[in-house]
């Protein structure tokens, strides 16, 4: 016998959910996983875009905290869709361009977000090579948890 699992999503109604085809969050019983989020604005443009070189790659990571302090908000924003806040956040992992830039920024912009010199929340800080957009410096994916 197959039962549905019952799943309730948010999105932000940007070009790129319907066209990759997927949802900005998923809530399963009590937990909340939130897909990758970027700087992005509510008309989907970038905030903070780093200026690229003459090979479209990022020239430099100064904006990394302004786009990691967007990239919350976002969250923050999906999360309140399902009653939720930052609070309630207990693992993020965040793939970034430079990993260096990532720590300089981090440790400011994540005691600010969670109001805490050291936040109770598990954190992955991943390097790779490409994220979606050539000027985006920053991703962060979420897994909340909402007690009934």
């Amino acid at each position: 016998m197959h039962t549905t699992l019952e799943k309730n999503t948010a999105n932000f109604g940007v070009a790129w959910e319907q066209a990759y085809g997927y949802s900005q969050a998923v809530k399963v019983k009590d937990t909340i996983y939130v897909s990758g989020q970027l700087s992005h604005d509510r008309d989907g443009q970038l905030v903070a875009p780093a200026a690229l070189d003459e090979h479209g790659r990022p020239r430099d990571f100064d904006n990394m905290a302004e786009q990691m302090r967007q990239t919350y908000r976002n969250a923050a924003e999906l999360l309140a869709q399902f009653g939720a806040t930052l609070d309630h956040v207990v693992e993020e992992t965040l793939y970034v361009l430079d990993v260096g830039a990532a720590f300089k920024a981090a440790g400011a912009v994540r005691k600010e977000v969670y109001g805490s010199d050291q936040p109770a929340v598990a954190s992955n800080l991943i390097g790779i090579s490409q994220l979606a957009f050539p000027d985006q410096l920053i991703e962060i994916t979420f897994r909340a948890v909402v007690p009934d």
